[in-house]
């Protein structure tokens, strides 16, 4: 059997019921709202209170309104009785002229997982307003298929002198060989991310942020990146071949399987 496709949707709602073309001309034309993705696998997802805090946080910021979490939840559940209970899911946030915010979710087949490990090309580019995952993403969809188009698997967003803030559609993590080190340039703080860092802690394995730059890289032990696909260790950053921790590796999995499912 070959690889599922995952650009295939599945369902997309607007507010409970099927979106129409005249509902998704306002969100594909203003390009202002937000979203979250979650793998959902058996009707519950990782991190779920992560992922609802995250978008009554920022319609708080876009909307001046908040967003309330038992609504959100019974949209993401009519839908997946659409798509089934495994899928990729994505739930927007936008608000039509004059009207109260919009929620829309939008199901694809399960995404695979992240596969490592990964090539990564750093490009002169970071994200505006990067605490929001946000649906400004032409510049970091632009790199990433450039770096795609190289031979990469990924674009590694930086600034002036090459400080490292994010992927194009990961966080990237560094171990030092005693803690998780987060890049504290602005970035986004993804849920797995946030899931890693709590399940090491528990672990014995703290995180801090500090300031990290691609000439820096050489100096840890590994290099990963994280998003809802899950974890991957990094190999290469252009034409640096970055040591793989084995170990580390192994605890990454570990830590993030260690995380319990929340039905949604």
């Amino acid at each position: 059997m070959g690889v599922p496709r995952t650009d295939v949707i599945l369902c997309a709602e607007i507010d409970g019921a099927a979106a129409t073309a005249e509902q998704l001309v306002h969100p594909a034309m203003a390009g202002y709202g937000h979203f979250t993705a979650m793998q959902v696998r058996g009707g519950a997802v990782r991190g779920l209170q992560l992922h609802l805090a995250r978008l009554d946080r920022a319609t708080r910021e876009l909307f001046d309104v908040g967003l309330d979490d038992a609504l959100v939840r019974a949209h993401i559940r009519h839908a997946l009785q659409e798509s089934g209970p495994d899928a990729s899911v994505r739930v927007y946030v936008f608000q039509p002229e004059a009207a109260e915010p919009s929620v829309m979710v939008v199901a694809r087949p399960p995404g695979q997982p992240l596969a490592g490990p990964c090539r990564l090309t750093a490009v002169p580019y970071q994200r505006p307003l990067a605490h929001l995952k946000h649906l400004g993403t032409f510049g970091q969809t632009y790199y990433r298929r450039a770096a795609q188009r190289a031979g990469f698997d990924e674009a590694l967003l930086t600034g002036d002198g090459g400080v490292i803030a994010e992927g194009a559609i990961t966080n990237v993590g560094f171990f030092d060989g005693s803690a998780l080190v987060w890049p504290s340039a602005p970035s986004l703080a993804g849920i797995t991310m946030q899931l890693l860092t709590t399940a090491l802690a528990e672990r014995g394995t703290p995180s801090r942020y500090d300031a990290v730059r691609v000439a820096d890289v050489l100096r840890f032990r590994s290099t990963f990146v994280t998003n809802s696909h899950g974890v991957a260790t990094v190999e290469r950053i252009d034409d640096q071949v970055l040591p793989v921790d084995p170990g580390l590796a192994a605890e990454l999995a570990a830590a993030y399987e260690s995380v319990p499912f929340d039905p949604i």
